[in-house]
């Protein structure tokens, strides 16, 4: 059986290029990251999996729900996005569509030239030094970076940064952790 990530890509592309031919990945985006959300709630997929409910009893129930959401173009108003509620139900893949939205923002981003930066640090940063790892992120990543933090007090020291598939890690526990692994060997 095909994992998730798997499945997700096609319908993920397929979505993308319809939004991206119409100018609306920003509308495509926030609908699919509201319903990706609910999706995820376990009631919701027990809900769905239950053979006790026809496909247009899934769907109504599902276009209500993002109705509430405001998952805008899967709320039942849009033509394309009931189409493709339509086709996860009958297919059986409602549930991967967290990871479908997850393959859509990987593409508007590459699209827009953007970048989703995590930065892991053992304390909080300052403005300045946000703004220097966005400096330096975008002159090595040739792309508009987003900046979001966490706080991990394990790394001791440093930061981890993670930028799609680059990760640089810059904490004191993986230095540490290099010397330790030096001194065995």
């Amino acid at each position: 059986m095909a994992d998730n990530n798997t499945v997700a890509r096609p319908y993920a592309q397929a979505v993308f290029d319809l939004a991206h031919e119409a100018g609306e990945l920003a509308t495509w985006s926030e609908s699919l990251g509201a319903a990706a959300q609910l999706s995820a709630d376990g009631q919701i997929a027990d809900y769905l999996s239950n053979p006790a409910f026809s496909n247009e009893q899934r769907l109504e129930f599902l276009t209500g729900l993002f109705a509430t959401a405001k998952a805008t173009v899967l709320a039942g108003s849009d033509k394309q996005g009931t189409n493709f509620l339509k086709l996860l139900i009958e297919n059986g893949r409602v549930a991967v569509l967290a990871e479908i939205a997850e393959h859509f923002e990987a593409l508007k981003a590459d699209v827009e030239g953007t970048v989703d930066v995590l930065v892991t640090s053992a304390s909080p940063l300052s403005a300045a030094q946000q703004k220097e790892i966005s400096t330096m992120l975008t002159k090595r990543l040739g792309r508009e970076v987003h900046i979001d933090t966490e706080i991990d007090e394990n790394l001791i020291g440093g930061a981890v940064i993670k930028a799609g598939d680059v990760v640089i890690d810059g904490s004191l526990r993986a230095r540490l952790d290099g010397l330790s692994n030096a001194l065995i060997n």
